[in-house]
């Protein structure tokens, strides 16, 4: 389906409890193809294409995170759903914090997995010349570095396939659009820290242990400014713990959603 060259797909009974996906950086929906059947079992789930990723449409506008908070509102408007469980990834988990800022009433709860916040000045200036070489080259500049952040040597060398899935999304994504993602992941972190209206729905934090750019030490810096939220990390994967240990996260957001009602 698609709405504003906006490519969706709804999951699930018409009166579950909504649920919302939402992925990272040079990712697509299929990234939670591994989690449908058992988020969808009794909740309605939405999960879309950022603009540029997958099987979405260009970016028409240079794209912030008060933009894709309001791409996310009109198409859960489209979807006729009200409110939601907000699950996001590492750009996700900061898009899904925004719409929590900017329309609280439209999000019953968070899911933040693998999603980066404030960093330190190095990592900073790291992460921008990461986004200026992503300007310059396009996906392609810095995929190889990025897949050796992402997954563990291990699973590198007995998943190959897995791998090379991911190398083709980040390298079919539009150039514009992902360099234009690229930009928001690394300045838009400033925008969420101490979060001003504060967070205050049921909140789950997640990363992985060996995340480099989603630490645990700034999962932890989240979940001091997030009364109530609840941590996770999970152990020995990095930033695609959520394709290595899918069963490890399945069983993390379906407790989340259970506690939730």
């Amino acid at each position: 389906m698609d709405h504003h060259g906006i490519a969706f797909d709804l999951h699930g009974p018409e009166d579950g409890a909504p649920v919302v996906l939402i992925h990272g950086l040079g990712l697509s929906r299929a990234i939670w193809s591994d989690f449908l059947s058992l988020l969808a079992a009794e909740h309605r789930v939405l999960s879309y294409d950022l603009p540029g990723h997958g099987q979405s449409g260009p970016a028409l506008e240079e794209m912030t995170l008060e933009r894709y908070a309001v791409q996310l509102r009109g198409l859960m408007d489209h979807a006729r759903i009200d409110s939601a469980t907000v699950i996001g990834f590492s750009l996700g988990g900061m898009i899904n914090r925004k719409l929590a800022m900017t329309a609280p009433e439209r999000v019953k709860a968070l899911a933040i997995l693998n999603s980066p916040h404030e960093r330190t000045p190095e990592a900073q200036a790291q992460m921008e010349a990461y986004a200026g070489q992503s300007a310059q080259g396009g996906p392609g500049a810095t995929i190889e570095a990025a897949l050796a952040r992402w997954f563990t040597e291990g699973f590198r060398e007995t998943h190959a396939e897995v791998v090379e899935a991911v190398r083709a999304q980040v390298l079919s994504c539009d150039p514009e659009s992902y360099a234009g993602a690229r930009a928001v992941l690394a300045k838009g972190v400033r925008e969420l820290i101490a979060p001003v209206p504060p967070i205050t729905c049921p909140t789950l934090i997640a990363t992985s242990e060996h995340d480099s750019g989603s630490t645990p030490g700034m999962a932890r810096a989240m979940q001091g400014e997030i009364a109530g939220s609840v941590l996770e990390i999970v152990p020995e994967v990095k930033h695609l713990g959520l394709l290595e240990r899918p069963e490890v996260f399945g069983r993390m957001l379906m407790d989340f959603l259970t506690r939730r009602g």
